[in-house]
């Protein structure tokens, strides 16, 4: 702490004194690093305050608490704001980190990253993904307080809390998550909103003059304004109005303004993005009556009333434990149920219903075994909850009798996956509705939030829709299962606009992502079982809309193999092949076929699956040289999509059969055709480079 005298009673209440020193600590971060926002962090630090300091249920010491509230910084650009606020609430956080903002190796980066910094619920900066994943958290309190509270016992009770801006509002993500939230009811959100009139690049009145406040009530929030950003006995009972108020999410219009205090960048575009440079910092410390020296300066008073949140934390979670105890006593099976979730742990004998699919030629479409999997798992994998964009009669994704996540006393009505109807919170199946983008960001939070394992489900080519949250989603190491369903060409007559090409291709380009596109329905099993298992980074299922031949285990490699992402699923005679196909999903029954014909024409041919290129990548050298030995130059690798990426299987003599051109409508049989996946096309591609 600074030993410089703290400004008089006269010049600050104790209250001004706590805000202004969140103003500028921010404020000189962001100089020292001579990169950042400032203006966001000196127009809301008053309702920050207001927040942090009368109503979160936190507890600085232990970050992870259950039962915690949980906050999120939607606009990310303010990170030095929520850096500020742990710091002085005592989180592990230290000065000298405050003091390395944005710098290599420190713990706060230019925006707030999950699993880097104490205390940082979720990564934000792409604008509306973190008010979308709230959403997600406070359904996922939703549902596990439904399913493990009992009279007398309310051991998941807490709230999610954002401060949001124009920016999250603008973006579309939010009016997906938004109509959800207000759909579902979730009355223990409320956002506060930064309604401070400027972007980037210029005031909202440019682009955005809609009326926000009448927008959120027709989603079905509760809305409330208030006009003066730093007026916080408003602010403080805005908050109490919105957290008595049950049934509906709550949204707090708070007038506020970018650079509050800067005497040449209040109010302006000049405030939001880079630093206010020396000479006005100075003169913004004197306009709000701060000393101008030293940098980081942490008046003793407001230093000692931030760090009643420790005492107070531990208090409210010491309580929370009294209680949980009895609740283990009571309901010692919920008990250790809920910690087994929250602590992403899989229950003994979860895989043991598991199916194993008889050789069958006909075959069956890897999207109906992937749902026979799931629904064998669900019972014994409570934590399994999810749903799809409108989709679950094509993606197989409904939970059987494991009831509907609804509003409070939704009537029950015609479900795909819940016979009985009308579970309401205490339901798994999630209906996100015509919502990729708002279901992969609400998906994230389901899973940051904790004690979920969440799925999301739709066709591949909507997978573009939800790129920012897969990326997120990698980035956060979130264990997020996302189904993809109708994976090529063979689509058929729906056409280009929904036949994947080039998805493929983009999803494996996003590091910390598994895509496994399984062969066949005994691949899809494990894939089902490895993907439940990863615990540190989601993971991408590729299914197929059409049939595919359930390949006989009996004769050829167990479908095991998959957990190594690639293997031989059939060899060539002695081991010893002179060519090799390789393949993916669909298109591993073609190279079987065609290596059937090889065989025949005595070429020694040896056929490769290779489902997931990362987990592959992850073996040892010499396993990889093992299932692709560098001796054998004649590689052909067939996938119905653009061939990127697959050059570094396939060497410099080798060659990729795939799709270098969008789609058609025609039948699936009709497309494969015409597109050379065809076991003639194969053999004679497959023939000129073993020659």
């Amino acid at each position: 702490m600074s030993s410089a005298a703290s400004p008089s009673p006269s010049a600050a209440t104790l209250d001004d004194l706590c805000v202004n020193t969140l103003r500028f600590l921010s404020v000189d971060a962001v100089q020292k690093a001579d990169s950042g926002h400032p203006g966001l962090p000196l127009g809301a630090a008053s309702m920050a305050y207001v927040l942090w300091t009368r109503f979160l249920k936190h507890n600085p010491a232990n970050p992870g608490w259950l039962d915690r509230d949980r906050f999120v910084l939607s606009a990310g650009h303010g990170s030095m704001l929520l850096y500020s606020l742990l710091h002085m609430t005592g989180y592990d956080l230290p000065l000298e980190q405050i003091k390395q903002f944005r710098q290599w190796g420190s713990l706060t980066p230019g925006h707030p990253e999950r699993g880097l910094t104490p205390g940082v619920e979720t990564t934000t900066g792409p604008l509306g993904q973190g008010l979308a994943n709230a959403v997600g958290m406070a359904m996922a309190e939703a549902h596990l307080a439904a399913r493990y509270n009992r009279p007398g016992f309310d051991i998941v009770d807490h709230f999610t809390y954002g401060i949001v801006s124009d920016g999250d509002l603008m973006e579309g993500v939010a009016s997906e998550a938004a109509s959800l939230a207000g759909h579902l009811q979730l009355g223990k959100l409320i956002y506060l909103y930064d309604d401070n009139e400027v972007t980037l690049s210029a005031g909202t009145d440019i682009t955005f003059s809609e009326d926000r406040a009448r927008r959120f009530e027709a989603y079905g929030w509760h809305v409330q304004s208030i006009g003066d950003g730093n007026d916080r006995a408003a602010i403080e009972q805005a908050l109490a109005n919105a957290r008595a108020e049950t049934r509906r999410p709550s949204l707090i219009l708070v007038r506020t303004h970018l650079g509050y205090g800067s005497p040449n960048r209040q109010d302006t575009y000049k405030a939001h993005g880079s630093p206010l440079g020396e000479e006005e910092v100075r003169l913004t410390k004197q306009n709000l009556g701060w000393p101008t020296e030293p940098a980081f300066y942490i008046p003793e008073p407001a230093s000692a009333h931030f760090r009643r949140a420790l005492d107070e934390g531990r208090q409210r979670e010491t309580e929370w434990d009294t209680r949980f105890s009895a609740y283990q006593q009571a309901f010692p099976e919920l008990a250790g149920e809920l910690l087994n979730a929250t602590r992403g742990e899989l229950p003994a004998g979860w895989d043991q219903d598991i199916p194993l699919f008889p050789a069958d030629a006909k075959g069956i479409a890897t999207r109906v075994a992937s749902g026979k999997v799931m629904n064998a798992i669900a019972p014994r994998l409570p934590a399994l909850t999810g749903g799809s964009a409108d989709l679950d009669p094509s993606t197989f994704t409904a939970l059987s009798g494991l009831g509907d996540f609804e509003a409070p006393g939704a009537s029950a009505r015609d479900r795909q996956g819940s016979e009985e109807g009308g579970w309401s919170r205490a339901g798994r199946n999630l209906h996100f509705g015509v919502r990729e983008h708002g279901m992969g960001a609400i998906l994230n939070g389901l899973a940051a939030h904790g004690g979920t394992i969440p799925f999301g489900a739709t066709f591949l080519i909507f997978s573009d829709y939800m790129r920012p949250p897969i990326r997120l989603a990698a980035l956060m190491h979130l264990r997020v299962i996302y189904v993809f369903t109708h994976d090529s060409l063979a689509l058929g007559e729906d056409g280009s606009t929904h036949q994947p090409v080039e998805q493929l291709a983009s999803l494996r380009a996003v590091p910390n992502l598994n895509v496994i596109r399984p062969a066949d329905a005994n691949e899809t099993a494990v894939a089902w079982r490895v993907a439940l298992e990863t615990r540190d980074r989601p993971t991408a299922l590729i299914l197929t809309r059409q049939n595919v031949p359930t390949i006989d285990r009996a004769q050829f490699s167990a479908a095991d193999g998959l957990r190594r992402g690639g293997y031989i699923l059939a060899d060539a005679p002695g081991g010893k092949p002179a060519l090799i196909l390789i393949a993916t999903g669909s298109e591993v029954g073609l190279a079987m076929a065609a290596r059937e014909r090889l065989l025949a024409q005595n070429v020694a041919v040896r056929v490769v699956s290779l489902p997931c290129w990362s987990l592959f990548d992850a073996q040892p050298q010499a396993y990889r040289d093992t299932v692709l030995p560098p001796s054998v130059g004649a590689r052909l690798a067939i996938e119905a999509g653009v061939p990127q990426g697959w050059h570094r299987y396939v060497g410099e003599r080798g060659e990729v059969l795939g799709v270098e051109r969008f789609g058609a409508s025609a039948p699936a049989d009709v497309l494969m055709r015409e597109y050379g996946f065809t076991v003639d096309n194969v053999c004679a591609r497959a023939m000129a480079l073993s020659i």
